[in-house]
């Protein structure tokens, strides 16, 4: 009876070994499992860094948008716009970082802060104080001012037509007067 009993008792240990031997291994892949991956880095296409780039001029070319410029330099700023991109960037700090490195005159809109809100104010002020200017000397042009009471007839619009006539009527006097005496 005790030969069986020793068996059974290897089986046991055994049987208790390869158990305690599959939970290590099944709890280690769960934790494999969770550790995080190294991700693939993101796709940027081509749209993508255009459309930062459109935000932005050359820094280089004066008046050229930084998509459609087609120097050297320019590949390359699309490039580290990519690459930027790839890493994370924000819009916002792709645009702060060529303002940091090359002014704000790289910016395709100016900023709308500080100084720069003059850009957005001043043209619709200046349009809408040519319309008021224009309003007025078409008023002015179509609807002549009047003579008040206080005022004399020369300081009035009218008065250098009424002078003109006076001047064609003595015109006038003295060529029929010439008329008469030849005629």
């Amino acid at each position: 009876m005790l030969k069986l009993e020793v068996p059974v008792k290897r089986t046991f240990w055994l049987a208790l070994g390869l158990l305690v031997v599959l939970l290590a291994a099944a709890s280690a892949f769960p934790a494999q499992a969770a550790q995080p991956t190294p991700t693939a880095t993101p796709v940027i296409t081509d749209n993508q860094v255009n459309a930062v780039a459109h935000t932005l001029y050359c820094p280089v070319c004066e008046n050229t948008p930084l998509d459609v410029c087609g120097t050297q330099a320019c590949a390359q700023w699309r490039e580290l716009i990519r690459q930027q991109l790839q890493q994370g960037w924000t819009v916002e700090q792709i645009q702060q970082y060529f303002v940091e490195n090359y002014g704000a005159r790289v910016l395709a809109a100016p900023p709308r802060k500080g100084f720069w809100w003059l850009a957005y104010i001043v043209p619709p002020l200046a349009i809408l104080a040519g319309l008021y200017i224009l309003y007025r000397a078409m008023k002015q042009w179509y609807h002549p001012r009047k003579a008040t009471a206080g005022e004399s007839p020369a300081e009035t619009p009218d008065a250098p037509q009424a002078e003109a006539s006076q001047e064609d009527d003595e015109y006038l006097r003295r060529v029929e007067e010439e008329l008469h005496k030849r005629g």
